[in-house]
């Protein structure tokens, strides 16, 4: 395990332009990572809850970095990603948890589960990611 590696992984996260409108936090280890958002009106739909981009977007990173804390030199690319949402959130905050389930020479596979404030289970997801050609070492910011 390379921990340097998860630092870096945790700061090119924190410094994605995206990232500056959901001001998330971010923990990266050996095949997992746990990202979390506090839920705000403009994450919502008209009915008043987190819109489904939102919980996809958060579902697609925390298994995105958990796939790529086992890859320290290229870039990781999302090539599918099914989302499934089961309850509504509205307030609190949301707490995804991604952990890769298998890996072979050619891509991995990470599952991510969003819980809310009270520990329920709002949506999960699974993802098919690949190694990229762009090396981490290219990445301004991806720093060890």
């Amino acid at each position: 395990m390379n921990r340097d590696h998860f630092r870096a992984l945790e700061q090119m996260y924190l410094q994605a332009p995206i990232n500056e409108f959901y001001r998330p936090t971010i923990e990266v280890e050996h095949e997992a990572a746990t990202i979390q958002i506090e839920v705000d009106p403009k994450y919502f739909h008209p009915a008043g809850a987190i819109h489904g981009s939102v919980t996809f977007k958060m579902l697609d990173d925390a298994a995105f970095f958990a796939a790529s804390s086992l890859v320290e030199d290229v870039f990781v690319l999302t090539t599918s990603f099914t989302t499934y949402l089961t309850r509504p959130v509205s307030e609190g905050h949301l707490r995804l948890v991604g952990r890769v389930v298998n890996q072979n020479h050619s891509q991995i596979i990470a599952e991510a589960v969003a819980y809310d404030a009270e520990d329920r289970e709002v949506g999960r997801g699974s993802g098919v990611f690949v190694r990229s050609k762009v090396e981490l070492a290219s990445i301004s910011d991806y720093r060890q």
